[in-house]
């Protein structure tokens, strides 16, 4: 028996030693009897197992061809663009026809055709096009053609195209495309005709101009129309019995308030239907038109206090700079302006941010600047928006016929030498419902006798001009509304204390020859020169004046052969803006006088520089008289001047 220390290291080698695996179980395995398949109703399936190799449910299968090689971008391009015309031919009935027009229409609308070969081509489109000119109207390449042949086609093709499109006309005027084929229609039709499409119009105006396609066409008709079919145009927009009775139209009245009165119509129906009407178009902003501006105006002449305020409230906006190109439409920004709150002027005023070089030089928008100068209290505002890009274009409006106005009537307001009656009639509008406090106030502070007072009705209130303006005296008349600020102070503060005056004078001082023979740049100079209305410039600017002086004195005092432009003293424009200088401004005379004309009248006392000359004669100041008395009698005695009997009779009194 082996020891116990020798069975215990034993025992630890075999530990140590893997096992062998058996090749089968030491045990016998019992087989155990397989399960009998559930019975199947349909054809016995096979039990043998495939061949093939098992394959993935989702895997693909290698294909049996080669693969097809990737269409080039050339070829992909050809099939979308068959693909494209064959879903067009399934989509547009007349597809064939427009690709047959459009390659008439690139030959025909070449410049360098011959006008019998361009006829010939425009005669086949338009017999191809025979009957169905009113569906190829809407679309938008046959469109373009159609254009094309009424532009170039005879009269009789035509009035043959205008008789096919007459009985669509109205369904065309909504369309995008064949908008242009009727205002091209409209610009070649007759005069019978024209009549014909207006008077198809009626009833369906104030719907068109809610469509801001259609209003195209109610404004480009409006512009051919002569007064009786405007008229006939606007009349329909003011009330349901003119919308529904085309007999009523026919009225020689012209403003509406005459309208009611002769209709007997009611004016809170009227009010009411014009409401409705003028409502949608400002609410989607179809502000572009005349006509729509002619029925504002009207609108105004009748609307009460509330109407009229939220009528202002939603145009005082950049939606008004739309609107200032027409008259009536500059008229609405003027009354905006005037009856708006401080916070609508803002709002206006900051519209105009970046457009005032091109609102200046608009005769309107002219017209809308010299009524903010002259009302808004702001200026503050107004010299940072307005006059702070007046200034950069400074020299380019002073010789500008309208972009002068805004500075003219900073130095001298609603003087009538540059502003025209209609002008000033269209500075001193406001509307009665809003401006009817004001005006029975100033009624009941004259104390006016009841004999001559005078009963208005409702219907009589209308837009009009400034009461009184027969007590004004001289040719200055003063607007009915305006801001609370004192009117010299106001306007001393945007002409002497924005800089503005001193730029002008500066540009005045440069260009004093370019300006003088100007026919607008002399008027702007004079007012300089002259220091401005209630004298403005002086004494602030009175150093830069003199400056200015001396220079239009050493232009006249130069003899005619050093300048290669013609003298100052004998041009057309030049010369009667020195004399008007000589006998409103005495500084400048004496300046004039002493640098230019002492020892030299002589030279001269002919053509237009006479006029100068004798001025000095004809001036109010006696300083003025004496300097020249002496040595122009000589010329008088020697008969070389002769001064008017009227003139020579006044001066001696």
């Amino acid at each position: 028996m082996a020891p116990k220390n020798q069975q215990s290291n034993k025992t630890n080698k075999r530990k140590h030693v893997p096992a062998a695996k058996p090749d089968a179980p030491d045990r016998p395995t019992s087989k155990r009897p397989k399960l009998a398949a559930p019975k199947r109703s349909g054809p016995p399936t096979a039990t043998k197992r495939s061949d093939k190799p098992f394959k993935p449910k989702f895997q693909k299968s290698e294909p049996d061809t080669v693969k097809k090689a990737p269409l080039s971008k050339r070829e992909r391009r050809i099939n979308a663009k068959e693909l494209a015309e064959a879903r067009k031919k399934k989509r547009k009935p007349y597809y064939e026809l427009e690709h047959e027009l459009s390659s008439l229409w690139e030959k025909m609308r070449h410049r360098n055709i011959k006008k019998e070969d361009r006829s010939k081509l425009v005669t086949e489109a338009l017999q191809k096009m025979r009957g169905q000119i009113s569906e190829i109207a809407g679309s938008h390449i046959s469109s373009r053609v159609l254009q094309t042949c009424v532009k170039y086609c005879s009269q009789a093709e035509k009035d043959a195209v205008f008789e096919e499109l007459q009985p669509h006309f109205l369904t065309l005027a909504g369309n995008t495309y064949a908008v242009h084929v009727v205002k091209k229609m409209l610009d070649n039709a007759s005069k019978t005709q024209l009549a014909g499409f207006i008077s198809s119009l009626h009833g369906h105006v104030a719907s068109l101009l809610r469509q801001k396609v259609g209003s195209i066409v109610i404004e480009h008709a409006y512009g051919l129309a002569n007064a009786t079919q405007k008229q006939e145009l606007v009349m329909e927009l003011y009330s349901a019995e003119l919308q529904l009775f085309k007999d009523l139209v026919s009225l020689k009245e012209s403003r509406l308030v005459d309208v009611i009165s002769k209709l007997n119509l009611q004016k809170a129906s009227v009010l009411r239907h014009m409401n409705k009407v003028v409502q949608p178009i400002l609410e989607k902003g179809i502000v572009d038109h005349s006509i729509i501006h002619r029925v504002l105006m009207e609108y105004f002449s009748i609307a009460d206090q509330p109407s009229a305020t939220d009528v202002i409230q939603q145009l005082s906006s950049p939606l008004l700079i739309r609107m200032i190109e027409s008259k009536d439409g500059s008229r609405i920004a003027m009354l905006c302006v005037k009856h708006g709150s401080a916070k609508e002027r803002k709002k206006i005023i900051k519209g105009m941010k970046g457009l005032i070089g091109k609102i200046a030089h608009d005769h309107g928008g002219s017209l809308v600047l010299v009524c903010i100068v002259s009302t808004v209290d702001d200026t503050k505002l107004i010299t940072k928006v307005v006059i702070r890009e007046i200034r950069k274009i400074l020299k380019e409006l002073v010789f500008d016929k309208n972009g002068r106005l805004p500075l003219l009537q900073l130095l001298h307001p609603n003087c009538s030498r540059y502003f025209s009656p209609d002008d000033l009639t269209s500075l001193n509008l406001s509307i009665p419902s809003l401006s009817a406090k004001g005006e029975s106030e100033a009624k009941s502070s004259k104390n006016e006798k009841s004999n001559k007072t005078d009963t208005k009705d409702d219907t009589d209130t209308e837009v009009t001009e400034v009461e009184g303006n027969e007590n004004t005296s001289g040719d200055e008349l003063h607007l009915v509304e305006g801001g609370k600020k004192d009117p010299f102070l106001r306007r001393q503060e945007l002409l002497v204390n924005s800089g503005l005056a001193e730029g002008l004078i500066d540009i005045c001082i440069e260009s004093a020859g370019e300006l003088l023979r100007s026919n607008f740049g002399k008027e702007v100079i004079y007012e300089v020169a002259t220091g401005g209305s209630d004298g403005i410039l002086h004494p602030t600017l009175d150093d830069k004046l003199n400056t200015l002086h001396a220079e239009i004195a050493s232009l006249a005092a130069k003899s005619s052969e050093e300048s290669e432009e013609e003298h100052v003293l004998k041009n057309f424009h030049s010369s009667r803006a020195i004399r008007k200088l000589v006998l409103d401004c005495p500084t400048f005379a004496c300046t004039l006088w002493k640098k230019a004309l002492k020892g030299k009248c002589e030279l001269w006392a002919k053509d237009h520089s006479c006029k100068v000359i004798c001025a000095f004669l004809e001036s109010s100041d006696s300083k003025v008289r004496g300097l020249a008395k002496k040595e122009l009698q000589l010329l008088i005695d020697a008969g070389i001047i002769k001064i008017p009997e009227t003139k020579h009779s006044a001066n001696e009194g």
